[in-house]
């Protein structure tokens, strides 16, 4: 049986890779500090010892664009070729290619239209930043093969927030259902207040601290029910134009379950408050 041995929720911001791998003498000054803290999270996937990884994330309307928007959708492929042209031009992102499981990625589409979500598939998925951001910053050997889950955080109608929670919930009991000895780590990446293109973009802080200091208090004494008390579809623009992707860190509290972060960090990083997260749900590992 399938074992989930960690569930990370973390930001996905697309600067570190180039921030991270600048010349001591070029660093912006705020560059030593995220690379300690990403550091320290990458420890706590690295104590759980995962053999595969399930990671949620959303298309940037690279691959998926508003003629075909699917609300959730798996990867189903032997491999996955990642990050887009503009990625790799606008923030440095390299080419990447990713190893996908087949079966467990069939395991998970097939019960999770049994379990009353009308998942879509991609046997051809290209991966963006929202997923090889977290593989940069918490695998960056980028070793262990991966089943890739999209939601729609970006093009309206979305599902409602309680929908995201009950997915999560669904791929945790999933997971355990599989059939084959395997140690699962699950990482989604998400936004809290966030401004794309918008007059709150790149201002000192992310443009809603306090949505963000909110939400952080949500996500780390697993206050499902507090968090969606909190928001709404229409509430989510007001800390910024792209703050939906909030929904995703309920999906990865949902994986979690309604329990107290073992791992809770953040950083102040001008225009955005990136944030990290772990739950051990059998305990933290020796």
């Amino acid at each position: 049986m399938a074992k989930v041995v960690a569930v990370l929720a973390t930001t996905h911001h697309p600067f570190f890779y180039r921030t991270s791998n600048l010349p001591a003498e070029e660093r912006p000054e705020y560059a030593d500090a995220w690379v300690r803290k990403v550091e320290a999270y990458r420890a706590t996937l690295e104590r759980a010892r995962p053999d595969l990884l399930v990671m949620v994330g959303s298309d940037h309307f690279h691959q998926l664009w508003l003629d075909n928007m699917p609300q959730f959708l798996v990867g189903k492929a032997p491999m996955y070729d990642a990050n887009f042209y503009n990625e790799e031009r606008e923030f440095g992102l390299p080419r990447m290619s990713l190893k996908g499981h087949e079966e467990l990625s069939a395991h998970v589409l097939r019960e999770g239209l049994d379990r009353g979500f009308d998942l879509a598939f991609s046997n051809e998925l290209r991966i963006d930043h929202s997923i090889t951001c977290p593989i940069i910053t918490v695998r960056p050997q980028n070793d262990l093969p991966i089943v890739p889950i999209y939601t729609n955080i970006f093009a309206p109608p979305l599902p409602r927030p309680e929908r995201f929670v009950q997915l999560g919930r669904a791929i945790r009991e999933i997971i355990g259902s599989w059939p084959g000895d395997l140690r699962v780590a699950v990482i989604g990446s998400g936004h809290l207040s966030l401004e794309l293109g918008g007059p709150r973009q790149f201002g000192p802080h992310g443009p809603d601290p306090e949505f963000d200091r909110r939400a952080i208090g949500w996500i780390s004494s697993g206050d499902i029910e507090g968090a969606l008390a909190g928001v709404s579809l229409d509430s989510l623009w007001e800390p910024g134009n792209a703050t939906h992707g909030f929904l995703d860190f309920l999906l990865m509290m949902g994986v979690a379950g309604e329990r107290k972060a073992d791992y809770a960090d953040s950083l102040d990083l001008f225009h955005t408050m990136e944030a990290y997260f772990t739950w051990y749900p059998n305990g933290a590992p020796a």
